[in-house]
């Protein structure tokens, strides 16, 4: 390496970067799902290819995204009437695989 200071930061030749990016992990069903959801809640810039996960994680798959969502100026409030769902957390709880 020749002298000067390092410089540490993005590449001038990289494009710059903007929106959200996620990482999603689970079965191909759950990542279909919260891919649909985000993408309806913004616009979907990059999108990763799906990567089976191995041992412990078989038949789940790894998945990154990125997004760009214009902020709303209020959440629109949700409950059970407005088509919301409570989440048993006990039953939840019971079907959930051990670390």
């Amino acid at each position: 390496m020749t002298g000067g200071p390092r410089r540490d930061g993005a590449s001038p030749r990289d494009p710059r970067l903007s929106g959200a990016e996620v990482w999603l992990t689970g079965t191909p069903a759950e990542l279909d799902a919260l891919t649909a959801a985000l993408t309806a809640a913004g616009h979907l810039t990059q999108r990763s290819t799906r990567r089976a996960l191995t041992g412990t994680d078989t038949g789940r798959c790894r998945l990154y995204l990125r997004l760009t969502v214009t902020a709303a100026a209020k959440p629109p409030a949700r409950g059970p009437e407005q088509g919301g769902a409570l989440i048993d957390l006990d039953a939840a709880r019971a079907h959930r695989r051990p670390a």
